[in-house]
């Protein structure tokens, strides 16, 4: 009977959001009687949707530091506004010493970005965009200006109307 159970394996549901992780550091704190390791994680979440956040979680280990992030990624989501696969607008954001310059591209272009902003618009579902990162390669503050640029950007209707093109806009479903 136990035999017969491993032929029909029941299916993982699948998880809400999809998971990388940027970053595991081994931290150290000097105390009296020597170091205390630590683990930090940086995790990047989304469900390629249009929502996607950024995490950080220390922990004695590396599964409590990544389940911390986790945690703390789900509470800092933000939701994207996207127009046909890619952003609205060009976007230039500075967060700390990382400054983040986000553009729209042609489809079928693909993801033209390094490491941590390309996990982060990845994340976000777009498919189409062209980037550049300038300034420090801390991964955690790269993608935490990743957000920022992405939180900066307007909706496409949004800036349509502005731009008095609202009438000429076909509406998306």
């Amino acid at each position: 009977m136990a035999r017969d159970n491993k032929r029909f394996k029941t299916k993982r549901e699948k998880p809400e959001y999809d998971q990388k992780l940027l970053d595991l550091a081994r931290v150290t704190r000097v105390v009296k009687g020597g170091r205390r390791f630590r683990f930090r994680a940086t995790l990047v979440i989304g469900n390629r949707k249009g929502k996607v956040g950024v995490g950080v979680g220390k922990g004695a280990d590396v599964s409590d530091a990544i389940k911390k992030a986790f945690d703390d990624a789900k509470k800092n989501m933000i939701t994207v506004g996207l127009s046909k696969n890619t952003i609205a607008h060009d976007v230039y954001c500075k967060k700390g010493s990382a400054k983040i310059i986000l553009k729209p591209a042609p489809v079928g272009r693909g993801i033209v970005a390094g490491g941590a902003v390309r996990a982060v618009v990845d994340f976000a579902g777009i498919k189409d965009i062209v980037s550049k990162s300038l300034g420090t390669a801390n991964k955690l503050n790269v993608a935490r200006a990743a957000i920022a640029a992405l939180q900066m950007l307007e909706g496409s209707k949004l800036k349509a109307e502005k731009m008095g093109r609202a009438h000429n806009m076909k509406h998306e479903a």
